[in-house]
């Protein structure tokens, strides 16, 4: 049986991977924490508690690994990259350039990484993997995190061109799902919009800015399954894809979606106030239909009723 390695496996994405593949039970899980305490009920997985960004941590976290899901990553919502964008450059570098120099010293035989659409311009039309030019200046609040993300993505293709390691590259639109944040200060849109709604006491929601922009929305099992058929079927050293639900939804009717579907009659109250991110953009992901099979089966009502019935039992 072979043994896969989920880095970051108390995080959003990461805890969702953990469940698919404990139902699964066809490999061996290392599930690495580091802030968060291991998680109790998961008889079986291995759980480390590791500091991605020492070197000598990340060559034993890796011994006896075969798959590596790199989910480990500083993270927040829009407020901390409207305020605070340089907490995702300087950690994530670091901890990527180790993880990728190890998987290569110890032949590991494919790693994963997520990176993201921020490197993207604003666009009415479908973007695909090759609409990014790197020539472009990122939109200025997306700077380090998105140039971050390139230069990850080309030590992925480097690394795959020395030829120990397959390497998949996804550039996932916007996540939601079970295990989100759902807490004001680090949540993304969705998350805190669904927290608003739950737990609105004035009758209102109150949402940043004017709702216009639209977001690509991908239910997180759809990426889930993503990564499992890329395991499956990816057969190069290297691979780019977009993964994204393929249509982009304004920010304002999510709000009327969710508040819809929660069932509770609310004012929906736009503060003009707060920082907005005023782009727009949704994906192409006809390359991972075409070489992995792989099609979101989510629709977003559907993904909204799911979040919602999940927020309801657990938070």
């Amino acid at each position: 049986m072979k043994s896969i390695l989920i880095c970051g496996a108390t995080g959003f994405i990461g805890r969702n991977l953990l469940d698919y593949y404990y139902k699964q039970g066809k490999y061996k899980i290392r599930a690495v924490h580091f802030n968060r305490p291991a998680l109790e009920g998961y008889d079986g997985v291995e759980w480390v508690k590791a500091d991605l960004r020492n070197p000598e941590t990340v060559k034993e976290v890796l011994q006896g690994i075969d798959i590596v899901l790199q989910f480990a990553a500083t993270t927040s919502g829009s407020k901390d990259i409207t305020s605070r964008p340089y907490i995702h450059v300087t950690d994530n570098a670091v901890m990527n350039s180790l993880l990728l120099r190890e998987c290569y010293e110890q032949s590991i035989e494919h790693f994963v990484f997520p990176s993201c659409t921020v490197m993207y311009q604003p666009s009415s039309c479908a973007l695909a993997e090759c609409d990014f030019n790197g020539d472009q200046e990122l939109f200025p609040t997306y700077f380090g995190v998105g140039n971050t993300k390139v230069y990850i993505e080309k030590m992925c293709e480097f690394f795959s061109r020395l030829g120990r390691t397959k390497h998949t590259v996804m550039r996932h639109s916007n996540m939601y799902g079970p295990y989100d944040k759902y807490d004001l200060e680090r949540s993304h849109m969705f998350g805190a919009t669904i927290t608003k709604v739950m737990t609105s006491e004035d009758g209102k929601v109150h949402v940043w800015g004017t709702g216009e922009e639209a977001r690509d929305l991908l239910y997180v099992e759809d990426l889930v399954k993503f990564v499992d058929a890329s395991i499956e079927k990816q057969t190069t050293p290297y691979e780019l894809f977009n993964v994204g639900l393929g249509k982009a939804t304004k920010v304002k009717d999510v709000v009327y979606k969710i508040v819809k579907y929660s069932g509770r009659d609310l004012e929906i109250v736009h503060d003009l106030s707060k920082p907005t991110i005023p782009t727009s953009l949704f994906l192409d992901c006809t390359k991972a239909k075409e070489i992995l099979d792989w099609e979101p089966e989510t629709t977003l009502d559907e993904g909204i009723v799911k979040t919602l019935n999940w927020y309801k039992e657990n938070i």
